[in-house]
């Protein structure tokens, strides 16, 4: 009897063991099901779907201005870009641009191209095309950010050519007149003191040499570009990230961008003409972005 009982009470060690293995199984089993549904897809260039532009149309801002569409931020901020301006201005015009699909993101229906392998081993380089007034950030080769930008007017053009960051400041006054507050500004050529920063956008050309940016594109590129690094005050030992300005604005004519309503791909600057535009440049941008990782272990 001793015997028996000594075997059943095993058994049900046995029993209640098995169980608890069962039991945790299933909870570490349900536990990590949870998790994967709660890991976020990182999103990658090169997942981005490529979005094509089906079209333009002329709308009159205040009749547009009381759609369901103005009132979707996205949508605003398109509207916005295809048009080269601001919220301020864009209620000003005569008529406006407003693409007949507003799913994309901004940067769809800017012309830069998405990917340009030429530039691969560059870490980050802007672009700012005069004739198109846009800008595009590539980090190796693939467009990261782009948005519009009103450039200098007629009798103060901004200079075209290879330029690096050097000094930034949050706010600043401009060494035009002291009276303009320029947010967000990032100096490219710190003698002739032209740089992007956060300013009124009407639509056109109009700054005095400088590259005016809608308030978030500004910040945007403030914390993403890198500032120079000065041994002392006149010696330089890092330049900051490279800016290529280029193209010229057609001034008297028609602001290039109507043309989307007939062609919506007559803007496109494609990957090939990016390399052409940066191949002059490229062993002074790797020279200098070598020297930088260098100095920071990156």
């Amino acid at each position: 009897m001793l015997a028996q009982f000594f075997r059943m009470m095993g058994m049900q060690r046995t029993i209640r063991t098995t169980l608890c293995f069962v039991f945790l199984a299933f909870c570490f089993s349900a536990c990590d099901r949870k998790n994967k549904k709660k890991e976020p897809a990182t999103p990658t260039a090169e997942k981005r779907k490529v979005f094509k532009v089906s079209g333009y149309l002329f709308a009159k801002p205040g009749k547009w201005s009381a759609t369901a569409d103005f009132k979707d931020s996205k949508k605003r901020s398109i509207a916005f870009a295809v048009n080269r301006t601001d919220s301020a201005f864009f209620r000003t015009m005569d008529s406006v641009l407003i693409p007949m699909d507003l799913s994309g993101e901004v940067l769809d229906y800017l012309p830069f191209p998405p990917e340009v392998p030429f530039l691969k081993e560059v870490t980050k380089l802007i672009f700012f095309s005069y004739p198109t007034q846009t800008f595009g950030a590539y980090e190796n080769g693939q467009l990261m950010y782009a948005g519009p930008t009103n450039m200098g007017r007629k009798k103060d053009p901004t200079p075209t050519g290879l330029f690096f960051t050097n000094w930034k400041a949050e706010e600043s006054t401009s060494s035009f007149d002291d009276e303009w507050n320029l947010r967000w500004n990032f100096n490219i050529e710190n003698k002739l003191g032209v740089g992007w920063h956060q300013y009124a956008m009407p639509g056109y050309p109009a700054s005095h040499s400088c590259l005016r940016l809608q308030e978030n594109d500004a910040k945007y590129l403030y914390t993403w570009a890198d500032q120079w690094k000065l041994v002392e005050k006149d010696s330089l030992e890092l330049k900051g990230t490279p800016v290529i300005v280029f193209g010229a604005y057609p001034f008297g004519a028609s602001k290039p961008w109507l043309k989307l309503a007939a062609d919506p791909a007559s803007l496109n600057i494609t990957a090939q003409e990016i390399e052409k535009l940066t191949a002059p440049y490229y062993k002074d941008i790797i020279y200098w972005q070598q020297k930088r990782n260098a100095a920071t272990g990156n």
